[in-house]
């Protein structure tokens, strides 16, 4: 135990030695372009490798229902043909030679697109994901091809009945502003998009000043910025803050609790859903770090939530959990009930949701176990430099750079009272939406329609 304690102390002073001024470590080295493209060169000589990752302030957060999706779609797209490259062919030939893996993701509020290659070739790298992100063609045969791809994307997710639950819990939490949560999109406007959409989202939001360039791995910085200013520097500003061109409108307070079922013949068995309006790193950074932090000690098999719910044989499982986001992060409590005890399950379930801000429920010791596993999660993911760096550029698009740099400094001042005090602000009492995934069998007996009073 005093061996684990001295490690947990140890990784403590490292996050804390660099948890100062702009928060950032030694091997983190930053600038930013006259053009407005932030650098980021994260330096690590372990391994002869470099990955290189162009992050875009895109995503669903961006979207209105007309783009449903769309921002996804356009992440397929950029690893197409380009005005350097002008078939799909000639694209995966610099691939092979350049010995690269290549790859992207699409969140609600950042679009990321990453290659990784021997260290040697880092400067042909940037070159040629320059190449991608400044002159793709949107090929109308090439969207054509991908429009389908991306569809049976969605059509794999449908595959899950948990789908159906999340799916129309975002549509009661967000209402009009459903788009702008669906990271996945909407069939139709998938299957229907048109080279016109992909240069109508360039032309919002593909500059380089609503872009992050960073390179992680056995690079040297100096070097790194010599040859991105050479590559990007005649990347032009677009002339405006794409933000403020294009705002994104703020989500409207739930003003009442509602309760839906959804019917899926695919589920095994009844899964509860209840979700809140929370924090936002624009709005209340602290509460988002109270919302990781009361997650983690939620999640723990050692609180009384998982005690009274799973150790009883009243619940398969239950979980809380938030999404962190820059436009109000959803908070989530998941309940798996016993099918015998639904009833029963979610009374205990709903108890506890009325206790979480109580003086007591949490403890000292529980408050400090979860920030000591915070530290050891956030140095495991630092672990592996080609992958850190998604972590680090998905924080980066989400609130900033000195908020993920900070965070675990951030964390270990929070207090108990900080957390019932977040408990308060977004929780108790709070309107809320619940939903049951059920069969349509489940329905009937179950009484689900009455324990959940829907009418």
């Amino acid at each position: 135990m005093k061996l684990i304690c001295s490690s947990v102390a140890l990784l403590l002073a490292t996050f804390l030695a660099f948890a100062d001024g702009k928060g950032l470590p030694d091997n983190f080295h930053f600038k930013k372009l006259d053009n407005g493209l932030e650098v980021l060169v994260i330096q690590d000589p372990s391994v002869p490798l470099a990955t290189i990752e162009l992050c875009v302030r895109n995503g669903a957060y961006t979207e209105s229902p007309e783009f449903d999706g769309l921002s996804h779609l356009y992440e397929h797209m950029f690893f197409k043909a380009n005005e350097t490259y002008p078939s799909q062919e000639a694209f995966m030939n610099r691939i092979s030679e350049m010995g690269a893996t290549f790859n992207g993701t699409t969140s609600v509020a950042r679009v990321n697109y990453y290659i990784t290659l021997g260290s040697h070739n880092v400067v042909d790298g940037l070159e040629f994901m320059n190449a991608a992100i400044r002159g793709p063609l949107f090929l109308k045969e090439e969207m054509e091809k991908e429009n389908i791809v991306v569809d049976a994307e969605f059509e794999r997710n449908e595959s899950n009945p948990f789908f159906f639950l999340n799916d129309e819990m975002d549509r009661n939490l967000w209402g009009d502003l459903y788009s702008r949560k669906n990271t996945i999109g909407d069939h139709h406007i998938i299957k229907t998009a048109t080279p016109e959409k992909m240069k109508a989202i360039q032309a919002k939001y593909y500059h380089p000043n609503n872009t992050l360039l960073a390179i992680a791995g056995d690079v040297d910085p100096e070097q790194m910025f010599a040859e991105v200013e050479r590559v990007y520097g005649s990347w032009e500003h677009s002339g405006f803050s794409p933000h403020e061109k294009y705002p994104i409108p703020e989500f409207t307070p739930l003003t009442k609790s509602t309760n839906f079922v959804v019917e899926n013949e695919n589920s095994r068995v009844p899964i509860i859903m209840r979700s809140w309006h929370g924090p936002d790193t624009r709005k209340d950074a602290k509460g988002t770090l109270c919302a990781d932090l009361f997650s983690k000690i939620i999640a723990a098999k050692t609180s009384q939530f998982q005690q009274d719910l799973v150790d009883s044989g009243l619940a398969l499982q239950v979980s809380e959990y938030y999404y962190t986001n820059l436009y109000t992060g959803p908070i989530s409590a998941i309940l798996v009930p016993n099918p015998a005890k639904v009833a029963e399950a979610l009374a205990k379930f709903e108890e506890h949701i009325a206790m979480w801000d109580d003086e007591g429920y949490i403890t000292e010791e529980q408050l400090q176990t979860a920030k000591d596993l915070i530290v050891i999660d956030e140095a495991y993911s630092s672990e592996k430099t080609s992958e850190y760096i998604h972590t680090v550029t998905f924080w980066w698009g989400t609130a900033d750079i000195d908020y993920y740099t900070n965070y675990v400094s951030e964390i270990q001042k929070l207090t108990l009272q900080d957390l019932r005090d977040y408990v308060k602000k977004y929780i108790t009492d709070k309107p809320n939406c619940t939903g049951v995934l059920v069969t349509p069998q489940m329905r009937t007996d179950l009484n689900i329609d009455e324990i959940f009073n829907i009418k």
